[in-house]
């Protein structure tokens, strides 16, 4: 399958998801955001990449165990909504992204802070 192709699959798979992940009723799924959606050139699986707030690990594990009991439904769901000779095997995964970002930006403000102190001294 061209790359094209993937990508536009991928996206039209997040929008689905986002979509029926919000109409969930499981506590646990709640506030969940889908980042991305990467599928295999096969479309045999799909990477479906979560995050929501708060993200202590906790959380993570409630999410994603909560995705993976409404895997089946999911699945079952897209393909009313998809046209796609086959729906991928979702494989739900926790996009720290965001987590990254957020430590880089405080290790850059905790190197800048410590520079502009030395520098006034």
């Amino acid at each position: 399958m061209g790359e094209r192709r993937q990508r536009r699959i991928g996206e039209l798979l997040r929008e689905e998801l986002s979509a029926l992940i919000a109409e969930l009723k499981d506590p646990r799924v709640a506030g969940v955001t889908v980042t991305a959606v990467e599928p295999a050139p096969d479309l045999t699986i799909a990477k479906v990449y979560v995050t929501a707030w708060p993200t202590d690990p906790t959380r993570r594990e409630e999410v994603l165990a909560g995705l993976e009991h409404a895997k089946g439904y999911l699945k079952h769901e897209l393909a009313g909504r998809v046209i796609l000779r086959r729906i991928p095997d979702l494989i739900f995964k926790w996009d720290d992204t965001f987590d990254r970002a957020d430590r880089i930006e405080r290790l850059l403000s905790k190197l800048y802070g410590k520079e502009r102190t030395s520098d006034e001294s």
